[in-house]
């Protein structure tokens, strides 16, 4: 039966309405005036009882989703930069203006390869002045050696004459004291010889040092010098060349975030693209899981170093990687989706365990479970109570919001 048909017979209402009739017919002025707030509050009252009215006869759905098995990886998602195992720089270690640059970008070179030349002219200059210097001290050794042997004849010729009364005490203390003087001024310039060699052997490894050459077999990466540049080497060596010792073997440094990086550890395959190619995926591994804490803005990340293979170099130094690291897959795991774990019967209701409702022959049953592991659609629950096939509660919805849900759909 009609709700306003309803309303209308009732015994209780009748008189009310009656009334009003009647002093709306025969005095409607007063009657505006004196029962316009009550019809206000009339009217109100009947619009919430067919509210309510309705809401109760309205139809409640869930939605619900099947218990599946199957595969699922949980991903950890990061970015980092890519680079060669080892990067060599290559400095000076003297002052003075380069000469000749014997390679470029991309050069490929071995190890003791020239680079580049300084000017070799002061050094060569300086070199050969310490050789002089050290022949004229060799040349004083062997003049000190022959004043000792003369001083030592004389010393010997003076003791034998005051053997035999024909020199004095004071000849022979003279005697002596020039031998020894000689030992002394011998030892002296043997140490200058020493003090000269050093000074040669020092002068040579700074003519050395004008020839740039690479400590390693590789390609040069950088090269930030040209001819006719002066550099200067004080308390720091300038940079001249950067060479890359292989580029079929190199890494990502990629930044984990600190909510993450418990999942990741050494062993772990990992995804990556890069922009220069983006319909490939290369393949890599987590070889290191580094301790130190890096805060940029607040937030905390961990440097994660992953080894790439490079064999056809199509990757270069310092592109951005987009990396997704394997942290845990499983076959033939019992999945649900992730909304069915966000699920309320009752939006106040707060549970110690974690749990799931289901459908048990048609009614609502929540059922305790253990999480595994996750991805973005789906999540691995682990109980004896549930299994594939069965229906899953994952949200609820109202016949009407359906309705109008359905009535905003574009055709």
């Amino acid at each position: 039966m009609n709700i306003s048909k309803k309303i209308l017979e009732n015994e209780l209402f009748l008189p009310y309405f009656r009334y009003i009739f009647r002093a709306f017919i025969f005095d409607e002025e007063n009657f505006m005036k004196k029962y316009i707030k009550w019809i206000v509050v009339a009217i109100v009252a009947l619009l919430a009882v067919f509210y309510f009215a309705k809401k109760k006869g309205e139809k409640e759905e869930l939605v619900t989703s099947k218990v599946q098995t199957g595969h699922i990886k949980q991903m950890v998602t990061a970015s980092g930069v890519i680079n060669p195992l080892s990067t060599v720089t290559i400095g000076t270690q003297v002052s003075g203006t380069i000469k000749e640059i014997y390679v470029d970008y991309n050069s490929e070179v071995k190890e003791g390869e020239l680079l580049a030349l300084i000017d070799p002219d002061v050094f060569e200059a300086t070199v050969a002045q310490r050789e002089a210097a050290l022949e004229i001290a060799k040349a004083q050794v062997q003049v000190q050696e022959n004043d000792i042997i003369y001083y030592q004849k004389t010393l010997n010729r003076i003791k034998k004459l005051k053997d035999s009364k024909y020199s004095t005490d004071k000849e022979l203390e003279s005697a002596q004291r020039n031998y020894d003087n000689a030992v002394a001024q011998l030892a002296l310039q043997k140490a200058q010889v020493k003090q000269a060699e050093a000074s040669l052997k020092s002068a040579e490894t700074e003519l050395k040092y004008t020839k740039i050459t690479s400590p390693v077999d590789g390609i040069v990466i950088s090269k930030s010098v040209e001819v006719g540049q002066t550099v200067a080497a004080s308390f720091s060596t300038p940079e001249l060349f950067s060479v890359a010792e292989d580029l079929t073997k190199m890494e990502i440094e990629a930044s984990v975030v600190e909510a993450d990086i418990s999942k990741v550890a050494v062993g772990q395959k990992v995804f990556f693209n890069v922009d220069s190619f983006p319909n490939d995926t290369f393949l890599g591994e987590v070889k290191q899981v580094r301790n130190e804490a890096i805060t940029t803005s607040n937030v905390v990340t961990y440097s994660v170093i992953i080894g790439i293979d490079n064999s056809d170099l199509k990757l270069k130094p310092g592109m951005t990687a987009n990396v997704e690291i394997v942290a845990a897959e499983k076959d033939d795991a019992l999945l649900v989706p992730n909304a069915a774990l966000r699920f309320y019967m009752d939006e106040n209701a707060r549970y110690q365990e974690k749990g799931i409702w289901i459908l048990n022959k048609g009614t609502p049953e929540r059922i305790n479970i253990t999480e595994g592991i996750s991805d973005d659609n789906n999540t691995e629950i682990i109980s004896d109570k549930i299994k594939a096939g069965d229906t899953v509660i994952v949200s609820k919805k109202s016949a009407e919001k359906e309705g109008k849900a359905r009535l905003r759909m574009p055709r």
